[in-house]
């Protein structure tokens, strides 16, 4: 994989736990939500893989099937791209 894709996929990743987490801590204290579209672009910039796994873990979002099958297709579809990138 090029350089440059390492990067932005591990900033976007960053980027992605940290806002996932945030929304935890927003939620149970009824605080201003990240917009699930952020979430979601956030994904689709290279953050999908560390999002699924951080609500995976924080249990954040699971019961929704918007994030549960779309998290998974939105990394599906870019190990994908990445192998053709190769």
């Amino acid at each position: 994989m090029k350089p440059f894709l390492l990067i932005i996929y591990f900033c976007f990743s960053l980027l992605a736990v940290c806002l996932t987490v945030y929304d935890k801590y927003a939620a149970k204290r009824k605080k201003t939500r990240i917009p699930e579209k952020t979430l979601f672009l956030t994904a689709l910039f290279g953050g999908s893989l560390a999002m699924l796994f951080t609500m995976l873990v924080i249990r954040h979002k699971t019961g929704h099937k918007r994030f549960m099958v779309g998290l998974p297709v939105i990394t599906l579809v870019q190990a994908v791209l990445n192998i053709f990138i190769i």
